[in-house]
Parts: structure tokens; C-alpha cells; sequence
């Protein structure tokens, strides 16, 4: 005996055909996209790599490149020293062969303003001390000598001149800076 319960709900067969295609379908799409997703992120990876090589790469040429021209920042001056190092050997050579040393004084002072010349093109100058106040930054002082008739702190005598390399201080002065006889030191205070 079989009785028939009213109304059971029983889905058609479509219907449940339906939904498990559209999971199906869903599973696939998402499969998919999954796959599109790893592959761009590989691409993406790849290209960071690329990157981080071509990176390291820069940084070694950088650096290559860098102590390259520290070794040679200095090739310009030495390339202007030579003719001066050449004229010394000429005058040298020209006072050994005749008996006047007036020959090797007027050489050697050539020599010397073609050196200064040289040194003025590529910045550095040099600054007289004799007669200015004295300047702690500029001037190193080696001795003080008594002199009444020149101000106080006053440079009276340059042993060594300063030189500056486009004006910041390469060298100081060495000199002598004048200072009020012991008599009028007292008076003035």
C-alpha cells in the first residue's frame, strides 16, 4: 500500500541540472580567473627580478664609475703641471751649460708666474697677509715682535703665504703679528 503524500516537493531535474551546471560553470570561471591571476602575478614577479638585476647592475656601474673618476679628477692639472716641470728642466739645463746664474734666476721666476697662472685656472689663489689684521682663520701665527709704530694684531711678516682653492682656505698663512711695546700695553687698559 502505497499511499501518495500530497504535494512533496521534488525539484525538477532540470532544475537541479541548472544549478549544478551553474556551479560548474562558476568552479570554471573562478578556476580561471585563479590561473589568469597566477600567471600575471608570475609576470609581475619576472619583472621585479629583471628590475632588481638591472638595479644591482646600475649601483656596480655606479661605483665603477665613481672610483674611475676620483682616480683621474686630477688628470686636467696634471696635464697643465707638465709644461712647468718641462720649463724648470729647460732652465736648469740652460744655467749648468753657461757660468751667469742670472739665466736661472730669470727662468725660474718665469717658471714660477707660469705656475701660479696655472694654479689661478683651476681656482686656487693666493692671499697676501703682510699689512692686514690678523685673522685666526686665515693666518697662523708663529711669532709677536714689539712695534710701536704699527697697530696692534697687525701682520708684519709672512713666512709662507696663504692660498685659498675657490675661496674656501687650502693653506694658511704662516707670520708675524705685531703687538703693542709692554710700556703702552698697560697705558691702554
Amino acid at each position: 500500500m502505497e499511499t501518495e503524500k500530497p504535494d512533496q516537493e521534488t525539484p525538477p531535474t532540470d532544475a537541479v541540472e541548472a544549478r549544478a551546471n551553474t556551479g560548474a560553470d562558476e568552479t570554471a570561471t573562478l578556476l580561471a580567473k585563479l590561473s589568469e591571476k597566477e600567471a600575471e602575478a608570475k609576470a609581475h614577479y619576472d619583472l621585479f627580478m629583471r628590475e632588481r638585476a638591472e638595479l644591482e647592475n646600475f649601483k656596480r656601474r655606479m661605483q665603477r664609475e665613481k672610483s674611475e673618476f676620483l682616480r683621474f679628477a686630477n688628470e686636467p692639472l696634471m696635464r697643465d703641471l707638465l709644461p712647468i716641470l718641462d720649463n724648470l728642466e729647460r732652465a736648469v739645463n740652460h744655467a749648468q751649460g753657461s757660468g751667469n746664474g742670472q739665466s736661472l734666476v730669470d727662468g725660474v721666476t718665469l717658471v714660477v708666474r707660469s705656475f701660479l697662472d696655472t694654479m689661478e685656472k683651476h681656482g686656487v689663489t693666493r692671499e697676501e697677509a703682510k699689512g692686514q689684521p690678523f685673522d685666526p682663520s686665515k693666518h697662523e701665527a708663529m711669532a709677536q715682535v714689539e712695534k710701536a709704530d704699527v697697530t696692534p694684531n697687525t701682520v708684519v711678516e709672512e713666512y709662507r703665504p696663504a692660498y685659498l682653492l675657490y675661496g674656501r682656505l687650502l693653506r694658511p698663512a704662516l707670520v708675524t703679528v705685531a703687538k703693542a711695546p709692554a710700556g703702552e700695553q698697560s697705558t691702554e687698559t
